[in-house]
């Protein structure tokens, strides 16, 4: 099951987990409520799991790759990895935008990610612009809506291999905050207001 707490304040190593003392935990049904959805699947079958392709097809998740994060993967690994906005699993579109992944922002599209091996955490902003830090691991599938402001790192273990899903052409355009102007975040503060 999907582990999340609310983040402490330390501006320590972003891949570290970031417990507060005493621990605030947050549950699977509050992660829905700010529209995130989460599965357990077994990643050894992904090429051939009915229950992934029923999920894919009942949301129109037409589109996916795979990828992988890891120092053997990015050129100069080490010195983007000492980076002040070190993160993870956005563009990949070349190993220059790992400095983006770490940064707050914001997708007009659902951000779809299925670990297929290693592990990683999402931190992703509560009604009250709080932060929440969702620990994925082997197995874990999430959803995180248009318009939730959220970033992504790996942790001490720095490697993730990841399935990454889209509704139609993958369009990977990160709004970093603020973007409070963009559509997808005034529909999102919508669905917020109409679940509190």
């Amino acid at each position: 099951m999907v582990q999340a707490w609310y983040l402490d304040d330390s501006a320590a190593d972003p891949r570290r987990p970031h417990r507060p003392e005493p621990a605030r935990p947050v549950g699977l049904e509050q992660l829905r409520r700010l529209g995130i959805l989460y599965w357990k699947l077994d990643p050894d079958r992904h090429e051939s799991d009915p229950e992934l392709e029923k999920i894919r097809k009942e949301r129109n998740y037409s589109w996916m790759d795979i990828v992988t994060l890891s120092k053997e993967k990015l050129p100069d690994y080490e010195e983007k990895a000492r980076s002040s906005r070190f993160g993870g699993l956005i563009g990949f579109a070349s190993s220059t935008v790992i400095k983006m992944f770490y940064t707050e922002h914001l997708h007009r599209d659902e951000e779809i990610r299925y670990v297929l091996d290693g592990s990683g955490y999402f931190d992703v902003r509560d009604a009250e612009d709080r932060w929440i830090r969702i620990a994925v691991e082997k197995g874990d599938m999430i959803t995180l809506p248009a318009g939730i402001y959220h970033r992504f790192t790996l942790d001490e273990q720095n490697y993730v291999k990841a399935m990454r899903l889209f509704v139609g052409e993958p369009v990977w355009t990160a709004h970093n905050r603020p973007a409070d102007h963009l559509e997808a975040r005034g529909q999102y503060v919508a669905f917020l207001a109409q679940r509190a």
